[in-house]
């Protein structure tokens, strides 16, 4: 597969995967090496719409230690022509004058999409509102694999806001490439999974459990994947995200409940869902899996810019 825009998990087929994850290993090679300079020639545009961290960062460092330029805006719903009522097509027709590829965060779901139809250069999906985070997924998935050395036949416990989680609903669909995955929903009623996920897992004969509780599947599962309730999803339904926030939270009580084998994971940022006791417990894998984003993401970036699934070699 020849990658060109990364807009969803979809895209991404198990060959793919595979040798993006070839290269992610490559990556931390060449990070504890200082870098390289193979793409000094190349400048990539972070656009974000929306505040970031984590994202925003790993990927202007990825580029930096790639040898590549970074030209940035970290807020441009008001830092940017879109102030004056410049439409995101035009934006990115504009900003493909300027960078080799860009990077999009966006508020709006599918806003990814419409920058792809009117770009040559590759665009990057860094999260559309409530629609997807590709590239979390992938991160997400290589700490799994690399935490735990396989995918195949594991239980995945994701448990917060999943109706407006972009980085779960990005995660599901990579992860029901796998073999004798299960999956359990764990999620008030008003934040429960929703059914276009729900609907795919069927198709595809992955095994999945909606439970309201987590306390029953701590036990059970091989991955907690924790996420926050997201307070600016909620809009002015301030009732609602009062009737959601703080039921379920990872304490030192949880820890006992798991497996000795089972990671935790967060994308992260956090608020009170994982209690800061659970840090200094070896299964608590949230910041190396953060780490894995620089390696995942410079990876992602290497493909892209050569043209192929088969880059340099290192």
């Amino acid at each position: 597969m020849k990658l060109h825009h990364v807009i969803e998990a979809q895209q991404f087929d198990l060959a793919t995967l595979s040798r993006l994850f070839e290269v992610t290993q490559r990556m931390e090679q060449v990070v504890a090496q200082g870098g390289v300079g193979d793409f000094q020639n190349r400048v990539m545009a972070a656009l974000f719409y929306e505040p970031s961290t984590r994202t925003r960062f790993s990927f202007e460092a990825a580029m930096q230690r790639l040898g590549g330029r970074v030209i940035s805006t970290e807020n441009a719903s008001e830092f940017s022509s879109v102030a004056k009522g410049e439409t995101l097509e035009d934006t990115i027709r504009i900003m493909n004058g300027y960078a080799d590829v860009i990077v999009l965060r966006h508020h709006e779901m599918g806003a990814a999409r419409r920058a792809a139809a009117v770009s040559r250069v590759p665009i990057i999906n860094a999260g559309d509102g409530p629609g997807q985070h590709p590239t979390q997924a992938l991160l997400d998935l290589y700490t799994i694999r690399k935490e735990i050395g396989a995918i195949d036949g594991l239980k995945i416990a994701m448990v917060g806001d999943l109706a407006q989680g972009r980085t779960v609903r990005s995660l599901a669909y990579l992860l029901s490439r796998y073999q004798g995955v299960k999956m359990y929903f764990v999620a008030p009623p008003l934040l429960r999974m929703k059914d276009d996920i729900l609907n795919h897992l069927r198709e595809r004969g992955v095994e999945f459990v909606e439970e309201p509780t987590m306390e029953a599947v701590l036990p059970e599962a091989d991955v907690v994947y924790q996420t926050r309730i997201q307070r600016e999803r909620f809009g002015d339904r301030l009732a609602d995200y009062e009737k959601c926030r703080g039921i379920y939270v990872l304490t030192q009580e949880s820890l006992r409940r798991m497996r000795s084998g089972a990671i935790i994971m967060h994308p992260l940022p956090r608020l009170d869902e994982i209690s800061m006791e659970v840090d200094a417990d070896p299964r608590a894998a949230y910041f190396r899996q953060a780490q894995n984003g620089l390696y995942v993401r410079m990876a992602l970036l290497t493909l892209l810019l050569d043209g192929t699934t088969h880059p340099r070699q290192y």
